[in-house]
C-alpha cells in the first residue's frame, strides 16, 4: 500500500469518543442553548471542563461542587457526572464515593516521566516527518507556524497555545504511524495540562519560539536527524520548565502559576 494512502487511513482513537448515539442523560439537560445535539452532552461538558483544568481555572486539589458547576454550565447533574467519569478515565479528575470529585494533582515527578516519553515519541515523529513530508503538508505547517508567530509577537497566550498544540499534534500525525499516534494521544490527555504550564517566563517563551523556527528549517531542509534532535531538545526543555514550576509551586504551597507552552 502506498505510504501516502496509508497515512490518509491513519486515525487517532480518543477514549472518550467511542459512544454511539445519545443516551438518557441528553434528554435530562435543561437550559441547553449553548450545547449542540450533534454530540452527546456529556462529551461537550467534558471538553469545557478539560479546557478549564488545562488552563488552571480549576486548580489541582479543588473539590468539584456539582450544584455550582451545574449552574455555571447550565446543565443538569446526570450529564455532568458522566462528563466527570470521562475525565476520571483521562486522569484529570478523581471521584470518591464519600467525598465526591476533585481535580487531580499534577506532580513534578509525573511531569518528568510524561515528558521524557513524549520527547521520545515526538522527536521520532519529527524525524519520520522530515523524511516523508510532502510540499502541501509543509505549506500547511508553514501557515500554522506563521499564525502562531503572530500570536507570540502580540503576547496572545491562549490562541498561541491552541496553535502550538495543533502543530505538535500535526507533526505526530505526519509520522503516519498509528501506534505512535495513538500512544501520543493517550499520554497527552495528562500532559497537555503540563504543556500549558510552560512559559509566562518570557525567556522560555522566546526560547521555545526559536526551537519551533529551527524545526521548520529542518523540515524544509528534509533533514531527519536535525528534526529529531531539535524536537527532542524542545520537549525535554518544556518538561524541565514544567517540573521547575511544579516544584516551586509545591514548596510555596500556593496555587499553580499560569505559565508555559511547549
Amino acid at each position: 500500500m502506498p505510504q501516502g494512502y496509508a497515512c490518509r487511513l491513519t486515525r487517532v482513537i480518543d477514549i472518550g469518543a467511542a459512544a454511539k448515539g445519545r443516551d438518557a442523560s441528553d434528554r435530562e439537560v435543561s437550559r441547553t442553548a449553548s450545547l449542540s445535539r450533534r454530540e452527546p452532552f456529556a462529551h461537550q461538558i467534558a471538553t469545557t471542563l478539560r479546557d478549564r483544568i488545562i488552563r488552571g481555572d480549576l486548580p489541582p486539589g479543588e473539590r468539584i461542587v456539582e450544584r455550582s458547576l451545574c449552574e455555571t454550565l447550565s446543565v443538569s447533574r446526570t450529564p455532568l457526572r458522566e462528563a466527570l467519569k470521562l475525565l476520571e478515565l483521562e486522569g484529570l479528575v478523581e471521584i470518591s464515593q464519600n467525598r465526591g470529585a476533585r481535580i487531580m494533582s499534577f506532580t513534578a515527578q509525573e511531569a518528568s516521566n510524561l515528558f521524557e516519553v513524549i520527547a521520545g515519541l515526538e522527536s521520532l515523529a519529527a524525524e519520520i516527518a522530515a523524511a516523508r513530508i510532502e510540499a502541501h503538508e509543509l505549506g500547511e505547517l508553514d501557515a500554522m507556524h506563521d499564525r502562531m508567530t503572530e500570536h507570540y509577537r502580540a503576547l496572545d497566550k491562549d490562541p498561541y497555545f491552541e496553535l502550538n498544540s495543533d502543530i505538535h499534534d500535526r507533526i505526530v500525525r505526519l509520522s503516519c504511524n498509528p501506534v505512535l499516534i495513538a500512544t501520543h494521544a493517550n499520554l497527552m490527555l495528562r500532559a497537555r495540562r503540563g504543556r500549558y504550564l510552560a512559559i509566562v517566563d518570557p525567556h522560555r517563551w522566546q526560547e521555545s519560539m526559536g526551537e519551533h523556527d529551527a524545526l521548520m528549517a529542518a523540515l524544509h531542509a528534509r533533514d531527519p536527524e536535525a528534526a529529531r534532535r531539535i524536537w527532542k531538545h524542545h520537549l525535554l526543555r518544556t518538561g524541565e520548565t514544567v517540573c521547575a514550576v511544579l516544584e516551586a509551586t509545591s514548596q510555596k504551597a500556593s496555587p499553580p502559576l499560569d505559565l508555559a507552552i511547549g
